[in-house]
């Protein structure tokens, strides 16, 4: 069962809540009403049911002030936490990679509410609602229901909380229906196709493979769709395999009575490692989902969630090219040289063109080929490579070659040259550092870091640590940051990566954020772009909830025949911001300088940011992070103001005196976001 009610009577409390702001507050009894500005000179209206035995939410209505459709009636809210343990002790602590929490000990138990309270808060644009405790197991906490002026959208979250060290958590979710009002179900299958099916409210639960991860409840009145933060809610994994992420139907998992519908996770992950969410003591972990209103057919409500996301596509942007790095693909030794037929339009190159992505930077050969040679066979691999990506890259698609060499350096990095290089990653005594083969040109053999660092250098290539402080990267950049490579123009930084997950965060991939801020604070100019690092890559998978893009300030796409020297220097130069693909930095200035310029402070140590940023989820805020040298300072500016798909120009003035870096992060609602490279102050 998932709710139980002990309790009589409830106490409200709405001394924070705005009664001359956009939403309105009624009470009646055991009822409580919001409405709220839902955008289109429309209104939402949710109705909560305080009693003991009733349904939450009583009623979720939309239209006009003189006439509401009613879009759903009498439904609970309804959570299933997960509980198993994370091992703290055999890698890096909270930063694993590497575990297997399934393969040990774990509960999975309902979440249970006690309705005894009610906030009702107005922050910025937003009305939050919060009920009552949640139990489950050694987990406790509260409901929290936001709705957000100026869109039909609102957020139920399980805010909850534990003391015990070294657990892992995931969740699934959904919203259990008490009267049979639903008519239809459905959802958009991987192929890109709208698929419905009648409401048998005796059918057993059952979960589906979909794009957009967002399932939908149709009634007389309208319809409701329900998805998750598009990010947050996928931990980081290998492979991002379509686990059936959704659900619908009576007796969900034998745990949750009724007929619902929700969002769901895969125990076992991808069966490689699977490491959950971390849930440290004390952190406010947010169990949460989204949930659309729309008052017309079930294929409106769709389209208007996919707007949350572009439809899964990164958006142009004038002035810039999309690239996203880090595919294990192995097209090459699976395919190419696997003796099997190759395609002329490959499926991954299919898939990223209709992601919106630019430019691929592969990471080929990962302990599948011959890096070491002999050179019979590694030339042969990279000269398959090589005529792969040229043949498949056109004036609107880069196929870059690139791979995780994780030799001579430490850890695991990646490499990228400006054009094809030949090079062995062995070198045998007497045997020369370079020299001209017949059929292949100018090929390198390396030996130690010293030949790698030389190469890098004569091809103008760059290195950067993959997944650092993770992974096989553990203790890279920071054990070798005093080396001479490291310290090289050569040596671009790191990449970054949502690895750890933890639902507690305000945004993704803090454990790499934090290193760019050491890296700052170490000295070297250095950069981060955003990596996938992810193996397979087909239409049927999730890629968008695993993927994230470099925006690179480009005027032209690079012909893969001339070269990619400007994306080179881009990367090195920190030419781009990153984005999950919600949140987008159109300008990003500081004393009209772009980031990796070095900047003149003002005579009274401030700095002048001008920002002009585009969002499709309501914002949260935007954070200026600095840096002496030594301590890291954080300057955050509320957003909670602003509204679903918006664009705005802003301007701050930072005091920076003292400071010798600068950069700048955006996040919204739903934890996406974007982060700039980094500003050198004078």
């Amino acid at each position: 069962m998932q709710i139980t009610y002990t309790q009589a009577q409830f106490k409200l409390n709405i001394t924070q809540f705005n009664p001359k702001g956009e939403a309105t507050l009624t009470r009646e009894n055991n009822l409580i009403e919001i409405t709220w500005p839902a955008g289109q000179q429309k209104f939402g209206k949710a109705q909560f049911d305080l009693s003991p035995s009733g349904p939450l939410l009583k009623r979720i209505a939309l239209g006009t002030k003189a006439k509401f459709n009613i879009i759903s009636e009498d439904l609970d809210p309804a959570f299933l936490l997960s509980i198993g343990k994370r091992d703290l002790l055999s890698q890096n602590g909270w930063n694993i990679f590497f575990d297997k929490v399934p393969s040990r000990p774990f509960k999975t138990v309902p979440i249970l509410l006690k309705k005894a309270t009610v906030d009702v808060k107005s922050i910025g644009s937003r009305t939050v609602v919060t009920i009552g405790k949640l139990t489950a197991d050694r987990f406790s906490g509260k409901l929290e229901v936001t709705f957000y002026n100026g869109s039909p959208l609102f957020n139920i979250a399980a805010v909850m909380s534990t003391d015990v060290d070294a657990t892992a958590i995931v969740y699934d979710a959904g919203l259990i229906s008490k009267t049979e009002k639903w008519n239809n179900v459905s959802w958009i299958n991987t192929g890109d196709e709208m698929n419905s099916t009648p409401v048998n409210y005796s059918d057993s639960a059952k979960n589906l493979s979909v794009k957009y991860r967002t399932i939908a409840a149709r009634s007389n009145g309208g319809t409701l769709a329900l998805f998750p933060a598009p990010h947050q809610y996928f931990y980081p994994l290998d492979e991002a395999f379509n686990l059936k992420f959704v659900w619908h139907g009576k007796g969900y998992r034998n745990m949750l009575n009724g007929y619902g519908i929700g969002i769901r996770q895969e125990l076992e992950g991808d069966r490689r490692f699977v490491p959950w969410f971390n849930a440290p003591p004390g952190t406010h972990q947010r169990l949460n989902f989204y949930c659309l209103v729309s008052d017309a057919a079930d294929a409106v409500a769709l389209d208007a969630v996919k707007k949350f996301t572009n439809a899964d596509r990164y958006v142009k942007l004038p002035g810039f090219k999309t690239m996203s790095s880090h595919f294990h693909n192995e097209f090459i030794m699976n395919v190419v040289l696997a003796g099997k037929p190759v395609p002329e339009k490959p499926e991954f190159v299919e898939v990223f063109k209709r992601l919106g992505v630019d430019m691929v930077h592969l990471g080929e050969f990962h302990y599948t080929a011959h890096p070491k040679g002999p050179d019979s066979l590694r030339l042969r691999e990279l000269k398959a490579l090589f005529e792969q990506c040229e043949r498949l890259s056109d004036n609107n698609f880069l196929l870059i070659p690139g791979e995780e060499p994780n030799e001579f350096f430490g850890g695991h990095w990646l490499q990228i040259f400006p054009k094809p290089v030949y090079w062995v990653m062995s070198r045998q005594k007497g045997q020369p550092f370079v020299e001209n083969k017949p059929g292949f040109g100018k090929v390198y053999h390396i030996g130690d870091k010293n030949d790698m660092l030389k190469l890098l250098e004569d091809e103008q290539g760059l290195a950067w640590t993959a997944h650092p402080r993770t992974k096989g990267s553990v203790n890279t950049p920071d054990i070798y940051n005093h080396e001479n490579f490291y310290k090289s123009d050569r040596f671009m930084g790191a990449a970054w990566k949502a690895i750890p997950a933890d639902l507690s965060h305000p945004r993704l991939g803090k454990r790499a954020l934090d290193l760019l801020d050491d890296m700052n604070n170490w000295g070297e100019k250095k950069t981060m772009i955003a990596e996938a690092d992810l193996f397979t890559v087909t239409q049927e998978n999730e890629m968008y909830a695993h993927m994230n893009v470099n925006y690179m300030m480009l005027d032209q796409l690079p012909k893969y025949n001339e070269g990619w020297e400007p994306v080179v220097e881009a990367m090195q130069k920190g030419k781009f911001f990153s984005t999950t693909g919600e949140v987008l930095i159109h300008e990003l200035k500081v004393n009209g300088k772009s980031s990796g310029e070095t900047v003149r402070l003002n005579a009274d140590g401030t700095a002048e940011i001008r920002l002009k940023l585009s969002w499709t989820f309501p914002m949260n805020f935007v954070e200026i992070i600095t840096g002496d040298g030594e301590k890291v300072y954080r300057e955050k500016i509320d957003l909670m103001h602003t509204k679903a798909f918006g664009e705005q120009q802003f301007q701050f003035r930072s005091k920076v005196k003292g400071c010798k870096w600068l950069r700048v992060e955006a996040w919204d609602s739903a934890a996406n976001g974007a982060f700039s490279q980094t500003f050198y102050l004078q």
